[in-house]
């Protein structure tokens, strides 16, 4: 028998993204390569697994019937491996999407501890709005995905990655940390920097502070988070962000925290996956990400900290 397994991954990639293209990219080589990969496969089994039509691939009644042991082979290949403590063995691509948060909390530390278990692993990092996100995941245009929900659609694998609070930040500057209890007049005399638009955080924002007509909240939404913090501590204005983000800028008195009576609902956030279609290690990826998080979560201050 005369097939190997880049010959059944070709078969399963393709069928998974409708295109020889696609996987050609989604297995870091050219079209022609998967293309004689699954020749060769269909050779030496002497069926016909697909039809390839005006640009689109339509498997075979006997190609969908295989591609069900195919991914079986790959899972059983895997773990395999993993039964061995062989790792090492793993070579491929980890696309992994992530939000801003993660990046600026607990992404350094979840790649470190993944190189150390999968070395031969290559991570192609994608940094994204949740809901940006959750689209490339369910095309399957990454592997593995680290977001906050509500999610529009449930996916096979799922790890929970902790819960993070948000809270109102400002400038020393502003004297707002003097107030025992900001008011919503004290809070409208500054620009509210909020979440990007279509985001849960920017949707409560602007439906509380709506609920105001006659102070004109001046709302100023931003796709990233990092700068939003940066002008805060600037002094443009006052904002509601994960309290994760920002704990060594209040504990250095850069920022300081306003006693506001009212915050965005937490961000819950889920490492997110096809069981069923990806490959094992992306499974184990997801175990590292949930242990990590827990052991960031726990250095917390407690009136941060919710898991």
């Amino acid at each position: 028998m005369n097939f190997n397994l880049k010959q059944l991954e070709a078969f399963v990639w393709v069928s998974d993204l409708g295109s020889f293209r696609r996987a050609a990219d989604r297995l870091n080589t050219t079209q022609p390569n998967i293309s004689a990969r699954i020749a060769a496969l269909e050779n030496v089994l002497d069926v016909k697994l697909m039809e390839r039509d005006a640009g689109s691939v339509r498997l075979t009644s006997k190609g969908r019937e295989l591609l069900i042991q195919s991914r079986a082979v790959l899972k059983a290949a895997d773990e395999f491996v993993s039964a061995a403590n062989r790792n090492a063995l793993l070579d491929g691509i980890l696309r992994l999407g992530v939000t801003e948060m993660v990046v600026h909390t607990w992404l350094r530390d979840f790649l470190k501890v993944l190189k150390e278990r999968y070395p031969n692993i290559t991570v192609e990092l994608t940094v994204d709005l949740s809901a940006n996100i959750e689209k490339e995941l369910l095309d399957r245009s990454i592997d593995l995905a680290f977001q906050s929900g509500p999610f529009n659609r449930q996916t096979s694998g799922n790890r929970e990655l902790g819960v993070y609070p948000l809270i109102w930040i400002a400038s020393p500057n502003t004297g707002l940390q003097q107030i025992n209890e900001v008011g919503i007049e004290d809070l409208v005399q500054f620009p509210i920097l909020t979440h990007a638009r279509g985001t849960q955080p920017y949707l409560e924002v602007s439906a509380h502070f709506a609920e105001r007509r006659d102070l004109a909240a001046r709302l100023v939404p931003s796709s990233n988070l990092a700068a939003c913090i940066h002008m805060t501590s600037d002094g443009y204005g006052t904002a509601t962000v994960p309290a994760s983000m920002v704990i060594e800028q209040l504990r250095s008195g850069e920022l300081v925290q306003v006693n506001y009576g009212w915050t965005p609902k937490s961000l819950s956030f889920y490492a997110r996956y096809n069981q069923e279609k990806s490959a094992h290690f992306v499974g184990q990826a997801a175990d590292i990400a949930s242990e990590v998080s827990v052991e960031f979560v726990t250095q917390f201050p407690d009136k941060f900290r919710t898991y």
